[in-house]
């Protein structure tokens, strides 16, 4: 597909070898109304796949400002204020139209439901903030992914043409039904609680911890789009081995992330296997995993308490590569036949006192025993050692022809 230098696009070809005409960037945009200066001022300043999705992402226009809306929906100013400020949304402010003829409809919605008892507002406001915030992230996510490739870059792109036009409403599709599937399994999660706990008591959960050693100094080192590599195997690394192993990660911080199980043995496997992954991995640096459990608060998909405090504390007294656990795991899993346990000298951790710690690795068996994993580690340093020479030269070489 060649662009033909008039705002069209040479045709591309069907499977049966007819003419298939795509349309452009520019005349989408065009057709829907945006001016034609706006349009070329986007992809001079090579932005115009941004420019589009920003434009097919809400297609309709905004129509109404904040009282407005509030006549309109039967909803108070400040509660859709509120609403909109926990969804993680650019404040209303007044007289600025900002609600489009969908907004309305959801607001007014939202209103009838508080209106009939069936929803209290607190709830609506604090479901804003978690559909809000997890949403974001998605969001972000599918434009970061577009910006990792150049050729999407200010090009009248067929492919960014039919992204922006096609791919929007499908993946609305695919997030409502993986949203319908992680529903199904909260709804599991929580029926298997209030069978298995005692009315009143906190459910028992085991919490992992796994820290990337060194992460602060390779930040450092290396440019953005090395360090987003970086960070995007840790997070890949860290959803595929937590969930091979039945278990749900919390959340990502940073270069750490924090995890969570029913069963303690479990998260034990859980970190062994992330220490091991870790290692192997040349692109990476080491992981130390530190796992506590008991009674937790679960609240928005999110979990606190002693218990989670404990487990985030310890993870960085381990070393780098090993797995750590507090008494309370050894007393589950100890017998274990599988693992391999070390008496710790108790630690004081700060504002807990006092912690009986273990460390905890597999069992040697033959299929282990072949493992060099000092050789693993020193090809994985000097793979890194040779991205930041490159990285180096390269900065060398940018240097040079400016001062030229």
């Amino acid at each position: 597909m060649t662009d033909t230098g008039d705002g069209g696009s040479a045709p591309a070809t069907r499977p049966g070898g007819a003419a298939m005409e795509l349309p452009t960037l520019r005349r989408m945009l065009v057709d829907t109304g945006v001016e034609p200066a706006a349009v070329e001022e986007a992809e001079e300043a090579g932005v115009l796949g941004f420019f589009a999705i920003e434009r097919f992402a809400v297609p309709a226009p905004a129509r109404y400002e904040l009282e407005e809306v509030a006549r309109v929906t039967g909803m108070p100013a400040k509660q859709i204020t509120l609403i909109w400020r926990s969804l993680g949304l650019p404040e209303p402010r007044p007289g600025d139209r900002i609600f489009t003829e969908v907004d309305a409809e959801v607001l007014g919605t939202v209103a009838g439901l508080i209106d009939l008892g069936l929803i209290e507002p607190d709830l609506a406001a604090q479901m804003s903030r978690v559909i809000g915030w997890s949403l974001a992230r998605v969001a972000a996510a599918m434009v970061d992914s577009i910006d990792a490739d150049p050729g999407y870059r200010g090009a009248d792109d067929p492919q960014m043409a039919v992204f922006a036009s096609t791919m929007l409403p499908t993946l609305t599709q695919v997030i409502e039904h993986v949203w319908r599937r992680h529903l199904q399994i909260a709804a599991r999660r929580r029926i298997a609680r209030e069978l298995d706990s005692d009315e009143g008591v906190s459910p028992v959960k085991a919490v992992g911890f796994a820290d990337m050693v060194g992460y602060t100094t390779l930040s450092q080192q290396v440019d953005e789009h090395t360090l987003a590599t970086v960070v995007g195997r840790f997070e890949e690394i860290a959803y595929d081995t937590v969930s091979s192993f039945d278990g749900r990660v919390v959340k990502m911080i940073g270069d750490e992330v924090m995890y969570v199980t029913d069963d303690p043995a479990e998260a034990v496997r859980i970190g062994l296997a992330l220490a091991d992954e870790y290692a192997a991995d040349e692109a990476l640096s080491d992981v130390r995993v530190g796992i506590a459990c008991g009674p937790v608060v679960e609240r928005e998909a999110d979990l606190y308490g002693p218990v989670v405090n404990l487990a985030s504390r310890i993870v960085h007294i381990a070393f780098p590569g090993s797995v750590i656990t507090t008494d309370d795991v050894h007393t589950v899993v100890g017998d274990e036949p599988f693992l391999a346990w070390k008496s710790l000298k108790p630690r004081r951790i700060k504002d807990i006192g006092r912690v009986p710690l273990w460390a905890v690795r597999l069992a040697e068996d033959p299929d282990r025993a072949g493992r060099p994993r000092a050789d693993i580690r020193e090809r994985r340093t000097e793979a890194r050692e040779a991205r930041l020479a490159a990285l180096e030269e390269g900065r060398a070489r940018e240097g040079r022809s400016r001062g030229r």
